[in-house]
């Protein structure tokens, strides 16, 4: 796999000490709030687990698989719900966790949708930010690193399901997915 990745953007160690720092500053933030984290399946997952191990504090998690990009490597711009939440969130402090925030059509679409049954707050934790692809106003409360507009794989990320496996975050040769 290493093969086809043609530079590493974060190293195993620096993920770790990022999910470190932004674990430290929700366990700060949400200290006797009634925390659940919403993972967004499938790349939010690594991330996810790292993260809860740095939380502090109680909390609890579940899982939404939502998808605006289907088999492509563009979001089509239609957002559909594959697997919603197991139970109420009304009431209770959500934070989003995202491997990667970038069109944000996605996250917009899941910010209203979770908003009208009634959570205390909604916030957004992402280990990657894509900035200059965005397309709505969405804002991650937390967020590791800004990555230039570019294919990104490992660490949860995948293209064609492959890659997630991969310690750290790299930049996919284009000859691959192209």
């Amino acid at each position: 796999m290493r093969e086809d990745i043609q530079e590493v953007l974060f190293t195993e160690e620096q993920i770790k000490d990022k999910t470190k720092e932004i674990g430290k500053r929700i366990s700060e933030d949400y200290k006797g709030k009634d925390l659940i984290l919403i993972g967004i399946l499938k790349g939010s997952v690594m991330f996810m687990a790292d993260l809860m191990k740095e939380i502090k504090i109680p909390c609890s998690m579940d899982f939404m698989s939502v998808s605006s990009y289907g088999n492509s490597t563009e979001s089509t711009g239609r957002v559909k719900i594959l697997k919603d939440l197991d139970f109420s969130i009304e009431g209770k402090d959500i934070l989003i966790v995202e491997d990667i925030v970038d069109s944000g059509i996605t996250l917009s679409y899941l910010k209203d949708y979770l908003y009208s049954r009634k959570p205390n707050s909604l916030e957004i934790a992402t280990l990657l930010n894509k900035p200059e692809r965005r397309q709505t106003s969405i804002k991650p409360k937390y967020m590791g690193f800004n990555v230039p507009d570019a294919f990104l794989v490992g660490y949860g990320l995948d293209y064609a399901e492959k890659y997630r496996n991969l310690p750290y975050i790299g930049v996919l040769k284009e000859k691959i997915y192209k």
